[in-house]
């Protein structure tokens, strides 16, 4: 049965949808990253010249995902109670200053961080104000949406810092600690998932889309602590999967939650009428 009361996965958000969380998430986290660890400006160029392609190709994934394309300007109407609206006001200023501090105005690159943050954050609350998807509208999603983002972004400045400078132990340290705080936050947010009505289906579900967050987390954690502890040219390359582990594990849980684990709560009906029987002896239940 795919309707009534047991839940069934939502139809209107695909992968499109979930390019823009991936793209989104990534590019912002990339985009604060290589304006807070500074380095070469080459290194600081590629930084933001990838982090404006992920950005750029959530958005024409969502872009593309409507079935009449020029709609998607209504979506700059409701800043004020949208937080998808938010999001859309965002995307272009985030875009210009990151085009400047690419090209000719460095300096753009601390403001760009700002922009990518809010940018970020909006797609967090994007998400947990979806209140039909039980496994979205927790609000420990919150945090392991942003953090979750961070590390995918500081994931990839590694991995592109190792061919610049090899081995960086201040951005290795740092995504160390965000990788934890990322387990932590999942950890969380499943917790509160059992701990509410949150159908079984959707737990399940759940729990196969943390699999990948998880090992992406704990594989790329313990390539950190062996490029701590390698020769320099070893370590740089360790340094360098570890980014990549940490930003393919973010991304495929990202995809897993918006196409497979994006259950609908299912229709509260205590009771189910059965023929022949009289209304106080049908006590089936209808919730999971």
């Amino acid at each position: 049965m795919s309707y009534g009361p047991n839940p069934w996965v939502q139809q209107h958000w695909d992968f499109r949808a979930a390019m823009n969380f991936i793209g989104g998430g990534a590019g912002c986290g990339l985009l604060i990253a290589s304006a807070l660890a500074g380095g070469p400006r080459t290194l600081q160029q590629a930084c933001l010249l990838l982090g404006l392609a992920l950005v750029g190709v959530g958005l024409l994934h969502v872009w593309a995902e409507i079935g009449r394309p020029w709609r998607a300007l209504n979506v700059f109407i409701n800043p004020g109670q949208s937080w998808m609206s938010r999001e859309a006001w965002v995307a272009p200023w985030l875009m210009l200053t990151g085009a400047a501090a690419l090209f000719f105005w460095p300096l753009a690159a601390g403001l760009a961080a700002v922009l990518a943050a809010a940018f970020l954050y909006c797609q967090a609350r994007i998400l947990q104000a979806s209140k039909g998807i039980a496994a979205w509208r927790e609000p420990r999603l919150i945090p392991l949406i942003v953090v979750t983002g961070l590390a995918e972004g500081l994931g990839l400045f590694v991995l592109l810092a190792a061919f610049w400078q090899g081995l960086d132990i201040g951005a290795a340290l740092t995504l160390g600690g965000l990788l934890l705080l990322r387990l932590l936050a999942a950890q969380r947010w499943r917790a509160a998932l059992a701990a509410g009505r949150t159908p079984t289906r959707t737990l399940a579900a759940c729990d196969r889309a943390l699999r990948p967050l998880y090992a992406g987390s704990v594989v790329a954690l313990a390539l950190l602590l062996l490029a701590l502890l390698l020769p320099p040219g070893v370590a740089a390359a360790a340094q360098a999967l570890a980014g990549l582990g940490a930003a393919l594990g973010g991304a495929v849980f990202k995809f897993l939650l918006v196409t497979r684990a994006a259950f609908n709560q299912g229709f509260a009906l205590p009771h189910l009428p059965v023929r022949g029987v009289r209304p106080s002896s049908a006590s089936h239940s209808a919730t999971e």
